[in-house]
């Protein structure tokens, strides 16, 4: 009997695997971060044999923990870091080129260009995306203009784009499958959300070879089956989507106006809008947040690019803490941040500004300021940008938000939820299992495999963990976010 799914939840910063029972609860887990590469100011890579190695090593861990043999699971699903770009060639399966990680801004300046040229309606009607070096497109061109050789094997056929579900999905068949899912294709800027196929009118306008395309799927369906690694020579992969679409589906937001943020690298509100897309008249995305069968179902969202990346930079670059989760307690060792604001702008600001160069910034300094504030500012510059973004999205929807799901890695921040909350004068609420972009996978695979029945039998096994209640008056959240709003205008434009 196959009594278990198997996500593979491949992030920015880390690769992880994760088993999950029936009941969606947690059997064993696996974790490895990578390293970020950072050629130039601004420019951010991965080694896509890197991401392979660790996540096919996190695999085999994961079984291993859960004390399973690979035969006892059932599907695999995998979810993916969104629109970081991988070009490589067919024959080899080798990438030709670092990828291109979404953070990365080196595409700002061909942005521009097609913003000067009048196309951001164009982009914005087909696609439900702002013009932006965030998505995939401009990356793909990059590679395509930059890398030697590039094009010219690019028009011979030889070489295949992805996402890195796209990349994945490769390595695990040996090159038998070349898919994404419509979630992740929604994230290139090359895919019309409305046909619910790439764009031809794009793809001609960036001079991208629509051969180098992977076919797009539903995201959960069988797409293959898995010959390599320790799971080879039976796994099914039967479930695809974009972190912050799974997490959503992991968060069992099936319905018109639920939403969940996910508090990882970067932050991402979510807010499914069902089978319409709406387009925002607050510079928000409008996107597919999953198919099932011949459906789709649409969401907005806000990007936000560095949240708990922030906390990576307080250990990694300042020394601040030794370990991640030392930062709550470090900030939780002054009252509050003593007139001290950290706009995290490392990778330029995304919604609702979006501007690629804004670049980080802490005001508000005096000789009293410790590395509590920072820490404490740290916090609160992710908490307020998720205000501005809820804001943006009650305006796009038409209705105030009365409660905030939450999850991922900085979810178990208590101090931070509790800022949160405080900001938005709504509860926020953390469910049992915090790693729901894996449950996302996870539901969408074993959907697809009639492991689980029903989007009803799914939404019956969330269970709430902590429910944080706002404990600030209206007066000091408006006036917190004021100053907020003067340090953002402070970061922007750096750059230019």
């Amino acid at each position: 009997m196959a009594d278990f799914i198997l996500a593979l939840d491949q992030g920015t910063t880390s690769s992880r695997a994760i088993v999950f029972d029936r009941s969606g609860a947690i059997r064993a887990q696996a974790q490895k971060e990578f390293p970020q590469l950072y050629p130039q100011p601004g420019w951010v890579e991965h080694d896509p044999d890197t991401i392979w190695a660790s996540q096919s090593g996190v695999v085999a861990e994961a079984i291993a923990a859960a004390k399973i043999a690979s035969s006892e699971i059932a599907a695999v699903g995998i979810t993916n870091q969104r629109e970081t770009t991988v070009l490589w060639n067919r024959r080899t399966r080798r990438a030709i080129h670092n990828a291109i990680v979404w953070q990365d801004r080196r595409t700002a300046s061909f942005i521009d260009k097609l913003r000067a040229d009048g196309l951001t309606e164009l982009f914005r009607a087909r696609t439900g995306l702002v013009l932006d070096a965030y998505f995939s497109a401009s990356k793909l061109a990059w590679l395509l203009d930059n890398v030697p050789g590039a094009r010219q094997q690019a028009e011979a056929g030889e070489l295949a784009f992805g996402t890195i579900d796209s990349w994945l999905a490769y390595k695990l068949t040996h090159g038998e499958i070349h898919v994404t899912d419509v979630s992740n294709a929604s994230r290139t800027m090359l895919f019309n959300i409305h046909r619910g196929d790439w764009d031809d009118d794009i793809l001609e306008l960036l001079n991208i070879p629509r051969s180098l395309l992977p076919k797009v799927c539903s995201s959960s369906e069988v797409y293959g089956q898995v010959t390599q690694g320790v799971m080879r020579g039976g796994a099914l992969i039967a479930g695809i989507a974009g972190d912050q679409q799974a997490a959503t589906f992991g968060q069992t937001c099936f319905g018109s106006g639920q939403g969940k943020n996910t508090y990882g690298t970067g932050c991402f509100l979510v807010m499914n809008t069902g089978a319409t897309p709406i387009g925002s008249r607050n510079q928000l995305l409008t996107t597919i947040a999953w198919g099932l069968g011949q459906e789709l179902t649409y969401a907005l969202e806000g990007s936000i690019f560095i949240a708990g990346a922030v906390v990576q930079w307080l250990r990694d670059e300042l020394g601040l803490i030794r370990r991640a989760e030392e930062v709550e307690v470090l900030a939780s060792s002054v009252p509050d941040n003593g007139g001290v604001y950290l706009v995290p702008a490392f990778a330029g600001l995304g919604a609702p500004h979006w501007d690629p160069y804004a670049r980080g910034t802490i005001v508000g300094l005096t000789r009293g300021s410790g590395a509590g504030h920072i820490a404490r500012a740290a916090l609160e510059g992710v908490a307020f940008q998720v205000a501005e973004v809820v804001e943006a999205m009650e305006r796009d929807a038409g209705f105030a938000l009365t409660e905030l799901r939450v999850d991922g890695g900085a979810s178990r921040n208590d101090l931070l939820m509790q800022l949160q909350a405080d900001l938005l004068g709504v509860p926020v609420v953390r469910p049992k299992v915090t790693e729901t972009t894996a449950l996302g996978a996870a539901y969408l695979a074993g959907l697809a495999v009639g492991f689980w029945g029903s989007l009803d039998e799914l939404a019956a096994q969330w269970q709430e963990d902590r429910r944080f209640e706002p404990t600030t008056s209206l007066a000091l959240r408006q006036a917190q976010l004021a100053r907020w709003r003067q340090a953002v205008e402070r970061a922007r434009g750096w750059e230019n």
